[in-house]
This record gives structure tokens, C-alpha cells and sequence, in this order.
């Protein structure tokens, strides 16, 4: 599946998730990947294990990235 697929796969589930507020599609390290958007980062051990966003989705890596608000050209 390509990573715009993998995103609107999961994008409804992880919109759920505690503080965040966005994904996206973006790049890292040459690399496309899927970012999500949350208001603060918390420790991932103050989360219960269905709150925590994963490191990846189908095969495309899962980047989290705090935003102070955000711009509909961002998503």
C-alpha cells in the first residue's frame, strides 16, 4: 500500500489518540513519512497502550511533531 493509503487507512484512529490534532504526509531524511501532529509530547510510559502513536504503519515510518496550531497547507 502507498503511504497516502496508509494514511487515510489510519488517519480516523489516530486523530483519536490523546493531543493530536493533525497527519500528514511528510519527509525525513530523504525518506516520505507519515507525520503526526500533536499539541505536546508526553512520555510514552504516562500513556495507556492504546493511546501510544506507533513507530510505523505498513511498512512507512510514523514521525510525531508538536505544533503550537496548525495551517491547513501543513496536513
Amino acid at each position: 500500500m502507498d503511504i497516502q493509503e496508509v494514511k487515510l487507512k489510519y488517519e480516523e484512529d489516530l486523530m483519536l489518540l490523546p493531543n493530536v490534532v493533525g497527519v500528514g504526509i511528510g519527509e525525513k531524511e530523504g525518506k516520505a513519512v507519515i507525520k503526526v501532529f500533536v499539541t505536546r509530547r508526553v512520555p510514552e510510559s504516562s500513556l495507556k497502550n492504546h493511546e501510544v502513536i506507533p513507530g510505523s504503519l505498513e511498512g512507512h515510518k510514523v514521525v510525531v511533531e508538536e505544533v503550537d496550531t496548525l495551517e491547513s497547507e501543513t496536513l
